[in-house]
């Protein structure tokens, strides 16, 4: 599993739990750990390619918490609409994101 200082958010120093909608799964992000490579290591598919926020390929719809947006595809409105996160390198300031997965 990679890790990135990328990922580090004081207000989130415990990780956080991302659920996924369709399935009610739920999978723990520990801090430092792109919620991508734990919801890859579960088994749960996503869509994905370069792993550094430039693409956009790996763009899932927020159904429920505030996400923590650390990629350079979403514009501003769009981060702070918080409605898609995109999640190989974003992570979560609430304690629990629901996706749309």
């Amino acid at each position: 599993m990679k890790r990135y200082s990328l990922f580090s958010n004081p207000a989130n120093l415990s990780g956080f739990r991302v659920t996924v909608a369709s399935s009610g799964r739920s999978v723990f992000v520990p801090p430092g750990c792109s919620i991508l490579d734990v919801l890859l290591r579960a088994g749960i598919k996503v869509p994905f390619n370069c792993g550094d926020g430039k693409c956009g390929v790996c763009e899932v719809r927020v159904v429920r918490g505030t996400p923590d947006h650390r990629d350079s595809v979403l514009t501003e409105a769009e981060k702070a609409g918080n409605r898609s996160i995109i999640v190989c390198c974003s992570g979560s300031l609430s304690s629990e994101l629901v996706l749309d997965l």
